[in-house]
């Protein structure tokens, strides 16, 4: 079992479920040469996939396009279902800076195959993240530079005023068709600007006012 890490808080809840927002950015669905999605697109990633900043991603030797995807992710401090704005709001307890680390062209040959492009989301290592910084300590405005660099060179740069669906309209959505829970993460889409990476890179993310992480490609 893992346990989140938190800015200021010594308290040890375990890691949940992972849910992902795809395509949550416009220009990031465009660049991919998707259709702008009408409702969130979800996925999943197990816990097990989870390190934390400062840790090395393992570049699996199954695939050659590893791709780094910098995002915020919600942090869900209690129970949940069916939620409103309001409750919708009060579920999320912080924020913390994630990296939805996808295999490229796996997903692709599987979405062609028609199949379930889980395995190219999901393998160890896959899901990096911040220490949470907790809501009583900062409120997210919604507006925060979200951006990564990779070896000191800028890759993505964005503002996540730029989503799609707001962290409110997205745990309404998520809590209309399953429970959350405290303990679950919510990773809610990138920015465009996605790129390969290889063993050795050395990749830096950032949220404003929320926190960042590093992580290196390792074989």
């Amino acid at each position: 079992m893992k346990y989140l890490k938190f800015k200021n808080s010594s308290e040890r809840v375990p890691i949940g479920k992972l849910i992902c927002v795809g395509r949550n950015y416009t220009a990031h669905a465009k660049e991919l040469g998707n259709e702008v999605p009408e409702f969130p697109i979800i996925f999943f990633k197990p816990a097990s996939n989870v390190i934390f900043s400062g840790e090395d991603v393992l570049h699996p030797d199954y695939s050659n396009d590893l791709q780094h995807e910098v995002e915020l992710v919600l942090y869900i401090d209690n129970d949940v279902k069916n939620a409103d704005d309001s409750s919708a709001e009060n579920a999320i307890g912080g924020y913390t800076v994630g990296l939805d680390m996808t295999l490229r062209d796996l997903q692709l040959e599987l979405k062609n195959k028609g199949e379930p492009w889980t395995l190219a989301k999901c393998f160890d290592t896959a899901a990096v993240l911040s220490d949470v910084v907790l809501k009583k300590d900062y409120r997210l405005k919604g507006v925060e530079n979200i951006s990564l660099s990779v070896n000191g060179t800028l890759k993505q740069n964005s503002s996540l005023s730029k989503m799609i669906f707001s962290p409110v309209e997205i745990v309404k959505y998520i809590s209309s068709r399953m429970k959350l829970e405290k303990g679950d993460l919510i990773f809610t889409g990138t920015p465009e600007g996605v790129g390969k990476v290889v063993p050795g890179d050395l990749i830096e993310g950032s949220i404003e006012n929320i926190g960042t992480l590093s992580t290196k490609i390792s074989k």
